[in-house]
């Protein structure tokens, strides 16, 4: 490594041989052997006192660089290189070179970073194995810590799109989509079997034919996703409807009766409420209901033999010895297939026991394509339920909402204002939808109304403008027409033409 020189002394030898070239200061280096190292670098080490084992790479790039660097001439004043018109000032002498080298803007070897305080360049030190350790146990916790963000974040990502999906399913028109209806293999096996699973197909709902604990029974459940996974999942709903044969039914309230009558059940029999809370008992977390169908078929059946003993009795009809014991046989092995003798009063005494007992209501139905028609509307019941809680829940008690209450939207092209005239017509009393359609039919406006009543010279006949309209009920052969009548004509005119704004509508005009 060359030692630095001086750069103040560098500058009197100059100064000396140079005398032609009084205002120009060459320089350069002692030896020309040594590497040539900028002006502006060895000032700056000597202003920082920059030790010379820790600017080898600053050397080599200024030797790179050094004939666009600070190599050039370097304007000097005169009165500097001449020490008898003035001293010398080093340090203005120093600052100046500087200011000049700095200027140029294509210096890459000027370091703009700040030296230590202590004037030396420290070497890297070498970390411990433990600082080592530390260092990497500190990287996996930060990675750790990263990852379990991410996790949190896409599983509440996930959450919100559960809660999302599940708030969908319960909309009208999408619950039905979502809802499996179980059905009981032994209820297939009978009459209306076949129908009930078309109609539920028909709706859009799933079905699965599985073994019930509760016989010739119909269950529902609902699809819904887990908030935490997004996975489908299978809610049970806690409604369940059991068909009842007539047969049963009837031995199971003649069994009620006779424990009525006489205090005791016999060891053979069960009652109803009886067979209603064994299956409640084991069953606890079901909503049970019972559906009878054509018990009316046993009721005629009750009455034409009572119809035909009654004949017989009063003809008196006499059969020989030899036929009357034939028919002593065939009564015999009638009476073992003939089911018990009840009442409508025995049924409904059993019926209103049930339900103090047990909550349990029984629906009598009268065809196969009833029970069908019911097993649908319960579906869709039972569908719809959870949205009309949750829409229950977030109303107030004294707000009505409902499609009545809701108002009516009108558009800007006007579509609407005829739904919001015929509600109009019917807030008023005793106003049926047909009432308020016939109206609507002749006046489709208030102001139609209005011009109407203008037109009028008397005030009786006002009065009377609406009592001929007619009112038409049902469609076909079926329909009926009945006029609107004198008293809702006076009040509609009371509502459109009274001036009184506290005159009833029922007062006389």
């Amino acid at each position: 490594m060359a030692p630095v020189a001086d750069p103040v002394s560098s500058l009197e030898v100059h100064a000396s041989a140079g005398a032609a070239r009084s205002d120009v200061l060459m320089v350069s280096s002692d030896s020309e052997e040594e590497a040539m190292i900028p002006l502006a670098v060895r000032l700056k080490q000597k202003q920082l006192g920059l030790g010379t084992a820790a600017i080898n790479a600053e050397e080599t790039r200024a030797s790179n660089v050094v004939s666009n660097g600070c190599s050039r001439l370097l304007e000097v004043p005169s009165y500097h290189i001449n020490p008898e018109a003035q001293p010398i000032e080093r340090n203005k002498i120093c600052s100046n070179i500087t200011r000049q080298c700095s200027s140029n803007n294509n210096a890459p070897y000027l370091s703009k970073e700040p030296p230590p305080e202590n004037g030396t360049y420290l070497a890297k030190c070498k970390k411990t194995p433990a600082e080592v350790e530390a260092a990497r146990q500190e990287t996996l916790r930060k990675r750790a810590m990263r990852e379990h963000q991410q996790e949190e974040k896409e599983r509440l990502r996930m959450e919100k799109k559960a809660l999302a999906d599940a708030v969908k399913a319960l909309r009208p028109e999408e619950c039905i989509k979502h809802m499996v209806v179980t059905v009981d293999p032994g209820l297939l096996q009978l009459e209306g079997g076949g129908a009930l699973l078309t109609s539920l197909h028909a709706m859009g709902c799933s079905c699965a034919i599985e073994k019930q604990s509760l016989p010739r029974s119909v269950t529902w459940a609902r699809h819904s996703p887990c908030p935490q996974t997004g996975e489908m999942m299978s809610i049970p709903d806690s409604n369940t409807v059991i068909q009842v044969p007539v047969d049963d039914f009837v031995t199971m309230i003649n069994n009620y009766s006779k424990r009525q009558c006489n205090g005791v059940l016999m060891e053979s029999g069960i009652s109803l409420t009886t067979w209603i809370q064994g299956h409640m008992s084991r069953n606890p977390s079901r909503t049970l209901s019972l559906v009878v169908i054509d018990i009316d078929k046993y009721f005629r059946s009750q009455n034409s033999k009572c119809q035909k003993k009654y004949r017989e009795a009063v003809l008196g009809e006499e059969k020989n010895v030899g036929l009357q014991g034939a028919q002593k046989k065939r009564r015999k092995k009638d009476d073992i297939n003939q089911l018990p003798e009840v009442s409508r009063v025995q049924v409904e005494e059993a019926l209103v026991d049930l339900q103090l007992q047990t909550g349990v209501q029984v629906r009598f139905l009268s065809t196969w394509k009833d029970f069908t028609d019911y097993i649908t509307m319960s579906t869709k019941a039972v569908a719809e339920a959870p949205f009309k809680r949750e829409r229950e829940k977030t109303g107030f008690t004294f707000c009505l909402e409902s499609e009545w209450a809701g108002g009516q939207k009108v558009d800007r092209t006007g579509n609407g204002l005829l739904q919001v005239w015929k509600r109009q017509i019917q807030q008023l009393n005793r106003v049926s939808p047909d009432m308020a359609s016939a109206i609507l039919s002749a006046y489709p406006s208030p102001r139609l109304l209005a011009q109407a009543y203008a037109r009028c010279k008397s005030d009786h006949e006002k009065v009377g403008l609406l009592a001929d309209i007619l009112i038409r009920r049902g469609e076909g052969v079926a329909s009926t027409t009945r006029r609107v009548g004198p008293e809702l004509s006076k009040r509609l005119f009371l509502l459109m033409m009274s001036c009184d704004a506290h005159q009833p509508l029922d007062s006389a005009v």
